[in-house]
């Protein structure tokens, strides 16, 4: 499984998270539904997903850099 796919994926799911509840915050005057505090977490948690993401990604590019310097040293 490649871990930078899975990451990519991760973070389109974080950004469309973060959009939904962004668009029922922008209806909160006309929806008395939505809940401000949720969405406030639900934002917190997207944001917390794609930072996660992004290390997984920045991990995986650490180690191919090194995987590349353990090849051009043989």
């Amino acid at each position: 499984m490649d871990p930078i796919t899975v990451a990519r994926y991760g973070m389109f799911a974080a950004e469309q998270r973060f959009a939904a509840s962004a668009a029922r915050t922008a209806r909160m005057g006309e929806d008395a539904s939505v809940d401000p505090a949720q969405e406030m977490v639900e934002q917190i948690q997207a944001r917390e997903q794609f930072t996660a993401s992004l290390d997984v990604v920045k991990v995986a590019d650490e180690m191919w850099r090194s995987l590349l310097e353990v090849q051009k040293g043989s």
